[in-house]
């Protein structure tokens, strides 16, 4: 990727409301498998959707995903965006310039629909697994890479949401 193109990507980062973005090192991208165990025992959208466990991909697929890529991009918003929805949509602009290798990984359930189907997605083109349903440890993948997270201890806290696009 040339020098022109990564400073195109981070203006339509900008443009999109993030408060920032970072090309990234793949291999500073932590994966386990305690995430999805949290998505379990700790939330209520468990199996409810296409884009959670146990339907997402696992860790051990995961691993193997970012594996095929040389350049990660992590995208810092604040909770006043769709992170899923905004993600897909980066990365579909990022595929327009000829990048036809690009994933995306959101943040947190999928919320395009009111019920989902668990067959077929009704909105495969925006719909994205979550980085922690597939086993990305978003905490420390954002403090690898100098961005700001940290638990809220109360409702008055801003949450720093992350979404996750792998380049080639």
């Amino acid at each position: 990727m040339n020098k022109n193109d990564k400073v195109a990507i981070q203006d339509l980062c900008t443009a999109k409301k993030t408060l920032g973005s970072k090309f990234i090192d793949p291999k500073s991208i932590a994966i386990c498998h305690w995430t999805r165990y949290k998505c379990q025992y700790g939330c209520g959208a468990y199996g409810t959707n296409l884009c959670c466990p146990p339907n997402s991909p696992t860790p051990d697929e995961t691993k193997k995903i970012i594996a095929d890529f040389k350049i990660g991009l992590l995208v810092h918003f604040g909770s006043d965006v769709r992170v899923t929805k905004t993600i897909a949509k980066i990365e579909r602009e990022i595929f327009l310039k000829n990048y036809y290798k690009v994933i995306s990984f959101g943040a947190g359930p999928c919320k395009l629909c009111k019920e989902c189907s668990l067959s077929a997605c009704r909105f495969p083109k925006i719909a994205r697994p979550s980085m922690e349903a597939c086993g990305i440890d978003v905490y420390a993948t954002a403090r690898n890479n100098d961005f700001p997270i940290n638990v809220l201890k109360s409702k008055d806290e801003k949450e720093n949401c992350y979404g996750l696009i792998l380049i080639e």
